[in-house]
C-alpha cells in the first residue's frame, strides 16, 4: 500500500509516459477490462507512443467494454499485447480521434479491420475500397463501412506508414468508391431512371486532385446525356433525380451521423445552374461565359463515378479551354482579383489561426502553384497535374520555380496539411483553426512527433512554416524571373526568356521585353548594389503587379536606382526599413505625379522610410505643419543671393512637400502590408487639402519675402497682405490647384500713395514671374481672377479701395465668393482688418435676401449649362456635374450667407467643417448631410487621382483603360471593378443631387 503523501510508482511511470491526468488512468488501469495487463510495460510504452494517452487509455476501456462478451475481450487484450502492428494501429488510432473511438465503441468488431498487415493493404486504392464498402446497401450501412475503410487510412496515417499526401490519395481513393456506392443505391432505388440517361460524376478540388482532407466537402459536377434515342429532356430530369439522390446518400445525417457534404457548386452559373448538363452544355458555357478561376477549378477536373466513358469525353473537351485561359483578356485583372481572394472574409479574430486561408497558409501554396500552371501549362504538359505537391515538383523540375524554393515550400506545405489532418481527424470535423486550449495543442503537437515540450514546438514550427510560405509565395513568382536574365548555378534550371515573357504577361506587365530589360539592368553583375536589388526585386515586382501600371513601377524603380544606386543610405534604406520598399514600389506604381516629383530630386525617396529624412526636412510621411514649413523656405531664402535663387530654394521645398503629401495618400489609399488601406475617405481629402494649402501658402510667403528684400530691403513703402480664396482660402486645395488669391496693400505712413502703388504692383508682378520660371520644380499659378471688376480691375488694391467697391458695388456673388476670404501671407495686422471688412458682406445681419437668393440660383443654372464642357459625361464630371463638387458647395454656402450671422460655426471658410455646423443648427438632417459629405469628398477624391495617375488636373474620369484602373485601384477598387467604381460615383453623385434640389433650388 502506498505511504499518505506518497505516489506510487504506477502514477509516476503514467507521468513518465505522457498522461496528463495519471490518477484517472489508474483508475481505468485498476478496472476489471485491463487488470490483467495493468503492469504489462509493453501496453504503457504503446499508450505513451500515442498523441494522447489518457485519450487512447480511455478508448481501449470503452472498445473492451463494448466486446459482446468475455471471449471477444480476452481476444482483442490478447491480440493488442501479442501483435505490434495492431497495437501500433489501434492506440495510435484511439489517441488521435475521439470521432473513431466511437465509432469502434459503437461497432465493437470493426477493430478487426486493423489486424490485417499485407503489403497490399499498406497502399489500397479504389479497388479495395470498392471490396471495403461492398454489400452497403442503403445509407446507414454505408456510413458504417465507409468509417471502417477510414480506419485503416487513420491508423497509417498517425504510424507513419504513409506520409500526408499518400493519406490524402488514399482519402481520395476512398471518396471515390463512396460516390460509386452512393450513385449504385440512387440507382438501386430508381431503375427506370437509371436506364433513361448516362451520368458521370466529376470529382473536381481536392477530391479531384487526389490530395483529400479527412473531412472536406467533395466538389463534384455532373454530365448527363440521353441513352438511345430517349428524349434529352427527360434524360437529364432523370439524371438530376439520379445525382440528388446520390447527394443526399453522403450528406444527410442518419444514425450513423453524415459522410460529408457533397458539393455541386463549381458547375456552371454555380448553385443558380441546373445540376445536371449535356457536354454540349457544359462547353458551350465554358466557351462563351466562364470566368478564370472556373478554368482554374478545371485544373483537377477526374471523372471517378457513373459513366467514366462521359466523363473521359468530358475531361478531353474542357482540357484544351484551361491551358488556353491564360490568352483570355482579362485574364490578368481576373489574376489579380484572385490573388487577393485568399485572405477575404477572414473574421478578423480567427486569421491568426486560420491554417488554410491566413497568410503563409495551405491556399497561398495551392494558389501560386495553380496560377503558374495556367500561365506555364499550355506550352508544357508536365506541368499539367491536379495534385499540389505533384505540379510543385514538375514546376522545379522545368525551372520555372527555383528548386530550393520548391523544397522549402514543399516542406511547409506538407507539415501545413499534416496539421490540419490531424485537427480534423480528432472529431471528425471540417475546420481549418488551430485549437486553442492547451490540451488540443499538446495532443496536435505529438502527433506530428513534437514530444518535449509539444505546445511551444508545435507553435515554434508552425510559425517557422507559415514563415516560409508568405516569403516564397511572391517570390516563386518573380525569382525565376531574375534567373532569366542572371547567371545561374551548375545544374540549375533558367526560365526561357518565353516563358518569363509568358509570366510577366500573366502579372499585368503590358511590355514584358522592356522589363526583362530593366531586371536584367537592375540585377545582373557582382556589385552590392545588384545583390541588394536581387534581393528586392521579388518583392517589388509583386508590389508593382498589384498597381494598374506594373510597368512604369519597374521603369521608374530602374531610374531612381540609376540616379541613388552609389549613394549608401539609399540601399540601407531599401534593405533595412521595413516600410520603405513597400511604400516606394506603391508611391512609383501609382501613376506619373508623384514619381515626376522625385525623379527632380530622387534623395526625397528617404522620406519614405521609417526613420529621419535625409536632404532636409523630416523624414517619414506625415504632411508638415505650416509653421516649420514656413520657417525652412525663409531660412533658404534668407542664404540665398538673389530673389530667383531664393524663389528656386522655395520651389525646391515645396516639390519636396508635394511628394511627401502625395506618398502618403498613396499609401493611404493603397495600404501596405503592414496597415490597411485607410477607411475615412474624408480624412484623407482633408490630409491633402490641408497639407498643400499649407505649403502653397508658406511658398507665397517666402517669395514675398525675397521679392521685397531685392527691391526694397528690409521695408516695402506699402504693408502687403495675400488673401487666399476658393480652395486655397478654404483649405480645400488639390495637387493641381491654381492659388486664388486676391492682394491688398496699405501705404505705410508718410509714404507716397503712388509711389506704394507701384510697389505693390510690381511686387505682384515678380511673385507671379518667379513662381512660373521653367524648372524642375512644378509652377504655382497665381489667380487673381476673384478680384474686383475680375481681370478688368486693378491687380492690387489698398484696403480703402476694397472698402469702398464692396460698399457701392458689390454683387451677390463677391459675397459668395468672400466665404473662402483667408489671410495667407503678408502683413497679419493687414490681413486681420480686411478680414473684418467682408465679414458684414458675407454674413450679412439678417440673413440673405430673397432677391439674392434667387440671383445665386440663377447664376447656378447658367454655370451649369455654360461651362460644362461638351462631349463630356455631366453625370460624371466631379465638379459641375450633378452631385458634384459645385452642387455642394454653392448649397453649403447659401446656407452660410442666410444664416452666419445668427450662428458661428457657420463662419468657416472649409466646406465640411460648414456642413457639419448646419447640420448642428438643424439647418439640415443628418442623413441630408451625410449625403452631401460623402458626394463632395467622393469628388475631390476623384479630382485628387487624376491628377496623381495622369500627372495634369481634370475633373472628369479618365478615358484611357489603364488610366481608369490606377484610379480605380486608388478610390479602393480591385482590378477589374473600374465599372463597379464609375457605378458607385454615379449613385453617390444622384443622392447628393437629390438633396441639392430640396436645399438649394426648393428651399
Amino acid at each position: 500500500m502506498t505511504a499518505p503523501g506518497r505516489r506510487s510508482s504506477t502514477f509516476t511511470r503514467l507521468l513518465r509516459h505522457g498522461f496528463t491526468d495519471p490518477s484517472a488512468a489508474e483508475r481505468l488501469l485498476d478496472g476489471v477490462e485491463l487488470a490483467a495487463v495493468r503492469n504489462d510495460p509493453v501496453l504503457l510504452e504503446a499508450l505513451g507512443a500515442t498523441a494522447d494517452p489518457d485519450l487512447a487509455l480511455h478508448g481501449l476501456v470503452r472498445l473492451l467494454e463494448a466486446q459482446p462478451s468475455p471471449t471477444a475481450r480476452r481476444e482483442l487484450l490478447d491480440t493488442v499485447i501479442a501483435a505490434k502492428p495492431l497495437r501500433d494501429r489501434l492506440l495510435g488510432v484511439l489517441g488521435a480521434s475521439a470521432a473513431l473511438a466511437d465509432h469502434l465503441a459503437r461497432h465493437a468488431g470493426d477493430w478487426q479491420a486493423l489486424v490485417t498487415y499485407e503489403p497490399r493493404d499498406l497502399h489500397p486504392g479504389v479497388e479495395e475500397f470498392e471490396r471495403g464498402l461492398a454489400g452497403a446497401a442503403d445509407p446507414v450501412a454505408l456510413r458504417v463501412a465507409y468509417r471502417r475503410c477510414l480506419l485503416s487510412i487513420a491508423a497509417r496515417d498517425v504510424c507513419g506508414t504513409t506520409d500526408v499526401a499518400q493519406a490524402a490519395a488514399e482519402l481520395a481513393d476512398l471518396a471515390t468508391a463512396t460516390l460509386r456506392a452512393a450513385l449504385a443505391i440512387a440507382r438501386t432505388a430508381a431503375p427506370d431512371d437509371a436506364a433513361l440517361c448516362r451520368l458521370a460524376v466529376i470529382a473536381m478540388g481536392k477530391c479531384g486532385g487526389h490530395e483529400l482532407n479527412y473531412v472536406s466537402d467533395v466538389d463534384v459536377v455532373f454530365v448527363g446525356e440521353a441513352v438511345g434515342g430517349a428524349d434529352e429532356g427527360k434524360a437529364l430530369r432523370a439524371a438530376t433525380r439520379l445525382a440528388s439522390h446520390m447527394m443526399r446518400i453522403c450528406s444527410e445525417t442518419t444514425v450513423e451521423g453524415t459522410i460529408w457534404p457533397v458539393d455541386a457548386n463549381l458547375r456552371p452559373e454555380g448553385r443558380n445552374g441546373p445540376l445536371v448538363r449535356t457536354l454540349a452544355s457544359h462547353l458551350a458555357y465554358y466557351q462563351r461565359w466562364a470566368k478564370t478561376w472556373e478554368f482554374q477549378a478545371l485544373l483537377k477536373a477526374r471523372p471517378v463515378a457513373g459513366d467514366l466513358e462521359l466523363g473521359e469525353e468530358y475531361v478531353a473537351a474542357v482540357e484544351p479551354l484551361v491551358w488556353q485561359a491564360a490568352e483570355r483578356e482579362n485574364f490578368v485583372a481576373d489574376v489579380q482579383k484572385m490573388r487577393r481572394r485568399v485572405v477575404e472574409n477572414i473574421p478578423v479574430a480567427e486569421v491568426d489561426r486560420e491554417l488554410k486561408l491566413g497568410p503563409g497558409g495551405l491556399r497561398d501554396v495551392e494558389f501560386a502553384v495553380q496560377l503558374l500552371q495556367l500561365v506555364h501549362g499550355r506550352a508544357d504538359a508536365s506541368l499539367r497535374s491536379g495534385t499540389t505537391l505533384s505540379a510543385l515538383q514538375a514546376l522545379a523540375a522545368g525551372g520555372y520555380v527555383g528548386r530550393a524554393d520548391a523544397a522549402q515550400l514543399e516542406d511547409a506545405y506538407r507539415f501545413l496539411r499534416t496539421m490540419e489532418h490531424r485537427i480534423q481527424l480528432y472529431r471528425l470535423r471540417r475546420t481549418h483553426l488551430v485549437p486553442e486550449a492547451e490540451e488540443d495543442q499538446r495532443r496536435l503537437g505529438r502527433s506530428l512527433g513534437l514530444r518535449t515540450e509539444p505546445v511551444s514546438a508545435l507553435n515554434r514550427e508552425w510559425k517557422r512554416h507559415a514563415a516560409v510560405v508568405r516569403r516564397l509565395h511572391e517570390k516563386i513568382f518573380y525569382r525565376p524571373l531574375l534567373d532569366a536574365v542572371a547567371q545561374l548555378a551548375p545544374g540549375e534550371t533558367r526560365l526561357s526568356a518565353v516563358a518569363a515573357r509568358e509570366r510577366l504577361v500573366a502579372l499585368g506587365y503590358a511590355d514584358p521585353a522592356a522589363a526583362l530589360r530593366h531586371l536584367e539592368a537592375l540585377a545582373s553583375g557582382v556589385t552590392r548594389k545588384a545583390a541588394i536589388q536581387r534581393t528586392l526585386l521579388p518583392v517589388l515586382l509583386g508590389w508593382f503587379a498589384d498597381s494598374a501600371e506594373p510597368d512604369a513601377g519597374l521603369l521608374n524603380f530602374r531610374k531612381v536606382s540609376d540616379a541613388l544606386g552609389k549613394t549608401p543610405w539609399y540601399l540601407r534604406l531599401l534593405r533595412d526599413e521595413g516600410a520603405a520598399a513597400e511604400n516606394l514600389a506603391r508611391v512609383l506604381s501609382a501613376g506619373r505625379l508623384a514619381p515626376d516629383l522625385l525623379m527632380r530630386a530622387p534623395e526625397a525617396v528617404a522620406l519614405l522610410g521609417d526613420g529621419d529624412g535625409r536632404g532636409g526636412g523630416g523624414g517619414g510621411l506625415v504632411p508638415r505643419e505650416r509653421g516649420p514649413l514656413e520657417q525652412e523656405i525663409l531660412a533658404a531664402v534668407g542664404r540665398a543671393p538673389s530673389a530667383e535663387q531664393a524663389v528656386t530654394a522655395a520651389r525646391g521645398v515645396r516639390r519636396r512637400e508635394l511628394f511627401r503629401t502625395a506618398a502618403a495618400d498613396i499609401v493611404g489609399s493603397y495600404g501596405t502590408e503592414a496597415q490597411p488601406a485607410e477607411a475615412d475617405q474624408g480624412a484623407l481629402v482633408d490630409l491633402v487639402g490641408g497639407a498643400v494649402s499649407d505649403l502653397t501658402a508658406a511658398t507665397l510667403a517666402g517669395t514675398l519675402r525675397a521679392v521685397v528684400r531685392e527691391g526694397w530691403g528690409d521695408t516695402l513703402p506699402t504693408r502687403f497682405a495675400v488673401i487666399g480664396m476658393g480652395r486655397f482660402g478654404g483649405h480645400e486645395l488639390g495637387y493641381g490647384s491654381d492659388a486664388d488669391v486676391l492682394f491688398v496693400h496699405e501705404p505705410r505712413e508718410g509714404a507716397d500713395e503712388g509711389e506704394a502703388a507701384n510697389a505693390a504692383n510690381r511686387v505682384v508682378s515678380e511673385m507671379r514671374r518667379l513662381l512660373q520660371l521653367p524648372s524642375a520644380d512644378p509652377p504655382l499659378l497665381i489667380d487673381a481672377d476673384l478680384r474686383p471688376e475680375g481681370k478688368s480691375g486693378p491687380m492690387v488694391r489698398t484696403l480703402k479701395s476694397y472698402e469702398a467697391y464692396y460698399r457701392r458695388w458689390s454683387l451677390v456673388w463677391e459675397s459668395q465668393a468672400l466665404l473662402r476670404a483667408e489671410p495667407v501671407a503678408g502683413d497679419e495686422e493687414l490681413g486681420r482688418r480686411f478680414v473684418e471688412l467682408v465679414d458684414p458682406l458675407r454674413y450679412p445681419v439678417g440673413g440673405l435676401g430673397e432677391d439674392a437668393a434667387r440671383e445665386i440660383r440663377r447664376l447656378k443654372a447658367r454655370m451649369e449649362s455654360e461651362r460644362l464642357p461638351r462631349g463630356v459625361d455631366p453625370k460624371l464630371h466631379a465638379k459641375l456635374g450633378p452631385g458634384g463638387l459645385s452642387d455642394v458647395e454653392w448649397t453649403v454656402q447659401l446656407l452660410q450667407l442666410r444664416h452666419g450671422a445668427r450662428v458661428p460655426g457657420l463662419r468657416t471658410t472649409r466646406t465640411r467643417q460648414a456642413l457639419a455646423a448646419a447640420r448642428d443648427a438643424g439647418l439640415l438632417g443628418e442623413e441630408d448631410a451625410a449625403i452631401l459629405d460623402e458626394a463632395w469628398v467622393l469628388a475631390t477624391r476623384v479630382r485628387n487621382a487624376v491628377m496623381l495617375v495622369r500627372g495634369r488636373a481634370a475633373d472628369t474620369f479618365p478615358s484611357d483603360v489603364r488610366e481608369l484602373a490606377a484610379v480605380g485601384r486608388y478610390l479602393g477598387y480591385g482590378p477589374g471593378r473600374a465599372g463597379d467604381m464609375l457605378d458607385a460615383y454615379r449613385r453617390t453623385a444622384r443622392r447628393a443631387r437629390g438633396v441639392v434640389d430640396e436645399l438649394f433650388y426648393g428651399g
